[in-house]
C-alpha cells in the first residue's frame, strides 16, 4: 500500500509516519529541497514534474490534500487533477484537509457537519471553496473524496511548549471565546481510520471532545513546565495581527460525533490536558 501526500507538513507527515509503521510506503511533493522527506524514507516528487506526479498516482492507494488554497483555487486540485486523468489509475482514498473555519462564528455555539456554513474570513471563503471543488471532482470523476474540517492542530514541536519557552506565550482573555483542537497524532489515526473505511462524499470534523478558551491551555501548560503562569492580557491590548485578530474573533465548540460514529474514532487525548502531558512525555 501506498500513500501519495500533496503537501508534506506537519500533518501529512503524521499520517505518513503511522501509515509506514504498518508497512506502507509514501511519497509527497517538495518545492524547496527534498532532505525532509528523504530523512523520513519518504519519495520526495517535485510539485511541478507532471511525469513524476503522474507516475506516483498511479501507484497510490491512497491520496491526502493537505496544502491550503490560494487566490487561484486549491493547488493541489490545480496539479493533481490533471495527473490523476493522465495516470488512468485512481487512488481507493482522496483526503482533502479543510477547516473549522468554514463554520464562522457561533458565539460559543456547537457546530456539527450539517451546519451551515457561514465563512467570515477570505482564508475560510476560499476553503469552502476548495471542500466544493474536491467534492465535484470526486462526484465527476468517481473518486473516493472525503472532507476532514480541522481546527487547532498541536504536538510536539508545535504546542504551548514551545511559545512558553520562548517566552512568547500570552493568555489572550477574550470573553466567552472557545476553541477546539486536536492532537496531530490524533489527526493521523482519524484519517487512517477513514482510509480502512473510504466514503465518497464523506464529511468529518476531526477535534478533541473538550473546547477550551487560551488561557487555559496555556495555564496548564506553563504549570507543566513548573514555569511562571503569564499573565492575562485583554483582547482589545493584545495588538495581534489582522490574522490572529480573525481567529479570535470566532467562537465555537465543534462536535466529533460523526467521525466517532462513522469511522469508529476516538480521540486517544480527549482534551488539551491528556494531549500537553503526551507532548511532554514524549520530549516536545
Amino acid at each position: 500500500m501506498r500513500l501519495f501526500v500533496f503537501g508534506y507538513g506537519f500533518s501529512g507527515s503524521a499520517l505518513a509516519r503511522r501509515l509506514m509503521r504498518q508497512g506502507w510506503t509514501a511519497a509527497a511533493t517538495h518545492r524547496g529541497t527534498p532532505d525532509a522527506l528523504l530523512a523520513d524514507g519518504v519519495t520526495p516528487v517535485h510539485v511541478d514534474d507532471r511525469e513524476a506526479l503522474v507516475r506516483e498516482l498511479a501507484k497510490a492507494q491512497a491520496l491526502l490534500v493537505t496544502a491550503p488554497p490560494g487566490a487561484d483555487g486549491c493547488p493541489g486540485l490545480n496539479a493533481l487533477v490533471p495527473a490523476l486523468a493522465h495516470a488512468q489509475a485512481f487512488p481507493d482514498w482522496t483526503g482533502y484537509l479543510s477547516t473549522t473555519g468554514v463554520y464562522g462564528d457561533r458565539r460559543g455555539g456547537w457546530v456539527s457537519e450539517r451546519s451551515t456554513l457561514a465563512a467570515q474570513s477570505v482564508e475560510g471563503a476560499r476553503r469552502v471553496g476548495a471542500e466544493r471543488d474536491w467534492l465535484e471532482v470526486g462526484r465527476g470523476m468517481g473518486l473516493t473524496v472525503t472532507v476532514f474540517r480541522l481546527p487547532g492542530i498541536y504536538g510536539a514541536g508545535r504546542s504551548a511548549f514551545d511559545r512558553l519557552r520562548e517566552g512568547k506565550a500570552r493568555r489572550i482573555v477574550a470573553p466567552g471565546q472557545v476553541f477546539s483542537r486536536i492532537h496531530v497524532d490524533d489527526l493521523a489515526a482519524g484519517l487512517a481510520a477513514s482510509i480502512a473505511r473510504p466514503r465518497a462524499g464523506g464529511i468529518y470534523n476531526l477535534c478533541d471532545d473538550e473546547p477550551a478558551p487560551n488561557p487555559d491551555v496555556v495555564a496548564y501548560a506553563a504549570e507543566l513546565l513548573g514555569l511562571p503562569v503569564p499573565q492575562e492580557v485583554p483582547l482589545a491590548e493584545a495588538q495581534l495581527t489582522p490574522a490572529a485578530m480573525r481567529f479570535y474573533a470566532e467562537s465555537k465548540r465543534v462536535s466529533n460525533a460523526r467521525a466517532k460514529a462513522e469511522l469508529d474514532w476516538r480521540p486517544a487525548y480527549p482534551s488539551y490536558r491528556e494531549g500537553l502531558a503526551a507532548v511532554l512525555a514524549a520530549g516536545g
